[in-house]
């Protein structure tokens, strides 16, 4: 089949039918309306860095503190009420890391944190990007990637670096303490992103394994 007519195919699908396919599904469960309430909250916390007050600083971190709390209760409560589903496996770990990569680029984009902690959190987005990487390529090989004890203590300082940087100078010293727990957070982070890469690099010894065309590959149509 031509590709412009694929193109029509799906485009011609009703958006309402989306919405409910969700809600026939039992995908929109109590444990995703969380993960996707935490990626809601983004854009409200990164725009109160545009309207920096004390007030603002302290409804940033209500929110981001509320994000946090989701991150905790999706999980809980989908393994409890036995509601772990595909698309909470997908989403979850994309929330955490949209939250964490918006709020340090907002705070190094607004200086909000010291030149010399540049450094830990350009640490800590570039870990992001090579545990994804990873992740992604293990899956193709139906490799799981748990998550140790370690990583859990790296995103729990993460977090609460995170929260003591978006206060800020409201307080005395919570800045510098953000600081310092920013860097143990990067220490960490370093510690288990090497974990996690010498884990891969078990399963990427060999050969590639070519795989048979699928029929796109092999369509000559224009």
């Amino acid at each position: 089949m031509p590709s412009s007519q694929k193109k029509s195919m799906i485009t011609s699908i009703p958006r309402a039918n989306i919405a409910h396919i969700f809600l026939r599904s039992g995908l929109l469960n109590l444990p995703n309306i969380l993960t996707l309430s935490r990626i809601a909250i983004i854009p409200i916390v990164l725009a109160t860095f545009f309207f920096d007050s004390p007030a603002m600083r302290w409804t940033a971190v209500s929110l981001f503190t509320l994000a946090g709390v989701t991150d905790f209760f999706d999980g809980y409560l989908a393994r409890r009420a036995n509601q772990v589903s595909r698309l909470g496996r997908f989403l979850d770990p994309i929330a955490d890391k949209l939250l964490v990569a918006s709020v340090l680029l907002m705070l190094v984009g607004f200086q909000r944190v010291e030149e010399w902690s540049y450094i830990p959190a350009l640490v800590i987005l570039l870990r992001e990007i090579l545990v994804s990487g990873l992740r992604e390529f293990l899956a193709e090989l139906r490799v799981g990637l748990p998550v140790t004890k370690l990583a859990k203590g790296k995103t729990t300082v993460q977090m609460i670096a995170l929260g003591f940087l978006i206060v800020g100078t409201t307080l005395p010293l919570v800045k510098p303490i953000g600081e310092v727990l920013l860097w143990m957070a990067a220490l960490l982070t370093l510690i288990t992103g090497y974990d996690y890469l010498k884990a891969g690099l078990k399963h990427m010894s060999g050969p590639v394994q070519q795989s048979a065309p699928t029929p796109s590959q092999t369509d000559t149509s224009p």
